[in-house]
């Protein structure tokens, strides 16, 4: 008994200072202070803006214009391309073919793709936030996989009892991932730097846990839920569920606004977006898509005025006005349109995913 009890708080208990060689946070209120309008790092203010959607069923990527709502470039990858990822350093865009096993590399500067990396499983990929490994998730294979950033080779297999892993955010220090478990009614903690497995809870209601967001604080972790339609609210520190927001049917992606102050929510299966205050950790409001749709993966436009999202079952993608939920255009692309990137997008460096950015 006495062993568990110390086990139980060595969990708990949070690691002493940030991550090391983590670059600082510049607002200890809001990890994303780097991300406001147009605060462009000097690497990306020469790369057209442009938004790439990973189609797949259709193994392509779609790219499009977002000044004038265009498909201005298509061309194919892997099989099963999940989505697109920004590097830890800005530079590269990578297409994550899950069941093509490979990363497709694609230049910013010119929206071209430049060849393949062998890996296996790619449904997902992060970065550490000092930046010295990508994490690639492995879901079918239940594994983190640990690549060196630089020469993506693999460093470390971590095994985590996380039926489905799928998405994850990391502690404004750095020190640890929460990640969930898709078909496994969970989340789990993961040690950073240890690149260890710490611990598994249940969340309520049970469902089918899918995106995961750190409020700007640092303090709550934000965990969409498409079968529980809604959102739960982790406690990071304590690893400890502190409540459940009901959004819509099928609550998917997580998108933090420009000023920090709002969480927009893809409710895939009604089509809508809610909207969460993340000072209040409250629900605030919800835009419908006319004619419905099926809002999925994407990201806000570096100005903070459009909300980008694919349409997952209408082979389609959204561009939503961020000051009233106006619908500004629906655009066609291939079937299946999943984790669009939105690029680029203001901050110093990327921690993965279709760009989460501090």
């Amino acid at each position: 008994m006495r062993l568990a009890l110390l086990f139980a708080f060595a969990i708990a208990a949070p690691a002493q200072g940030p991550l090391p060689g983590m670059p600082p946070v510049l607002d200890p209120k809001d990890i994303y202070a780097a991300d406001r309008p147009g605060a462009l790092s000097p690497v990306v203010r020469g790369f057209p803006a442009r938004v790439y959607v990973p189609n797949t069923e259709s193994n392509t990527v779609d790219v499009i214009d977002p000044a004038t709502y265009k498909v201005i470039d298509h061309f194919r990858v892997g099989r099963l391309p999940q989505h697109v990822t920004p590097s830890w350093d800005l530079k590269t865009l990578w297409v994550l073919n899950d069941k093509g096993n490979s990363l497709t590399r694609i230049d910013p500067q010119t929206g071209k793709p430049l060849g393949s990396v062998r890996v296996r499983d790619p449904y997902n990929m992060y970065y550490t936030p000092d930046g010295q490994y990508a994490v690639v998730v492995a879901e079918q294979r239940e594994r983190l996989e640990f690549y060196h950033t630089q020469s993506m080779k693999l460093a470390h297999e971590l095994w985590v009892p996380c039926k489905g892993i799928d998405h994850m955010d990391f502690s404004a220090d750095g020190r640890y991932l929460i990640a969930s478990c898709e078909f496994g009614e969970a989340v789990i903690k993961v040690d950073v730097a240890e690149q260890k497995y710490l611990a598994r809870r249940a969340i309520f209601p049970a469902g089918m846990p899918q995106d995961v967001k750190t409020s700007p604080d640092g303090k709550v972790f934000y965990v969409a839920d498409m079968h529980a339609n809604g959102v739960h609210l982790i406690d990071g520190d304590k690893f400890q569920q502190i409540g459940f927001l009901p959004t819509g049917k099928g609550a998917h992606g997580l998108y933090v606004s420009r000023d920090s102050r709002v969480l927009y929510v893809s409710n895939r299966e009604e089509g809508s977006i809610s909207q969460i205050d993340l000072a209040k950790r409250a629900l605030i409001g919800k835009w419908q898509l006319p004619g419905g749709g099926s809002p999925d993966m994407g990201g806000v436009s570096a100005d903070g005025k459009v909300l980008w999202l694919s349409g997952r079952y209408h082979s389609e993608v959204y561009a939503i006005d961020t000051t009233n939920g106006h619908l500004l255009a629906r655009i066609q692309v291939g079937h299946g349109p999943h984790g669009l990137c939105v690029y680029p997008q203001p901050g110093r460096y990327s921690l993965g995913h279709t760009g989460v950015f501090r």
